[in-house]
């Protein structure tokens, strides 16, 4: 596939080293750069300044957060160095030409604004689902706002692969754009199969239409309409997950921010419960 360059933000959190893990493995499997960014916002530093406070107290409460700071800083890259032994990536400062590689840039300042400023340079945006499903800004900016598609994936992903994909459609601009965003993919998967229910079939022939489209790319795809239930998305988990697909393709709604994903529900639900990675177009 022709993806040259990954842009992977995190912070901090749980499961911190494995989310880089996952995020190394689709580095891996694409054979490309990733460029992670990790970025911190130290509200604490910024709060105290408000205060009127002796210059040896500022000094003092300076050189302990600093100093936290870069042991942050040296734990996150034992971790780097940890996984890229592990899985025989090499980092490096300048991204290797047809090699996977890892490049890391720690900024400061807000994690939002950062994503949104530094996500516009990159093919594909990765990102590990957000903890408990509950969407942050920095994942909403990922989506919304990096004017990229977002291959997003469970926080503990120990294995990659893209072999067998499910495309949710409804459509949509979204779920169009998602189809077209990730076409290599689908042009290298061994299966590709669609889903959709009868709500979202405003013309027969609509998904014969798509399949034709799908054809013309020597995707040859399956599909299948399914009966939606009382729970946002999850009817197209379920066929994700009743099928063993290594990949969900779906579109982000845009007016409604990301309170609606698929099927016309909230996404909290498969962000909460996918345990296979989702490729997203807003």
């Amino acid at each position: 596939m022709n993806y040259k360059k990954l842009f992977f933000p995190i912070g901090g959190g749980d499961e911190l080293e494995e989310r880089l893990y996952g995020a190394f493995l689709i580095a891996k499997y694409f054979n490309t750069n990733l460029e992670i960014l990790k970025s911190r916002f130290n509200a604490n530093k910024n709060l105290y300044k408000l205060l009127v406070l002796p210059k040896d107290v500022i000094d003092n409460i300076n050189n302990v957060i600093d100093s936290n700071y870069e042991d942050e800083n040296l734990k996150f890259q034992a971790i780097i160095d940890k996984i890229s032994k592990e899985l025989d990536i090499k980092v490096v400062k300048e991204a290797l030409e047809n090699e996977a590689c890892i490049t890391v840039t720690i900024k400061h300042g807000i994690r939002s604004t950062l994503v949104e400023n530094e996500s516009k340079y990159c093919d594909l945006v990765v990102a590990a689902a957000p903890p408990s499903g509950i969407t942050t800004a920095t994942f909403e900016t990922a989506i919304l706002k990096s004017g990229k598609s977002v291959l997003m994936f469970p926080r503990v992903m120990r294995k990659f692969s893209l072999d067998t994909v499910i495309i949710g459609w409804n459509n949509s601009p979204e779920s169009s754009r998602a189809i077209t965003s990730s076409i290599e993919i689908l042009k290298n998967a061994q299966k590709v199969h669609i889903v959709t229910s009868i709500e979202y079939l405003e013309e027969e022939s609509s998904i014969e239409k798509l399949i034709k489209y799908l054809k013309i790319h020597k995707i040859n795809a399956t599909y299948e309409i399914v009966k939606t239930t009382k729970i946002p998305g999850e009817a197209l988990l379920n066929a994700a997950l009743d099928g063993n697909f290594d990949l969900i393709v779906a579109g982000a709604y845009g007016h409604k921010g990301l309170k609606e994903l698929m099927f016309g529900g909230a996404t909290r639900y498969l962000l909460e419960h996918s345990t296979i990675p989702v490729f997203m177009s807003h």
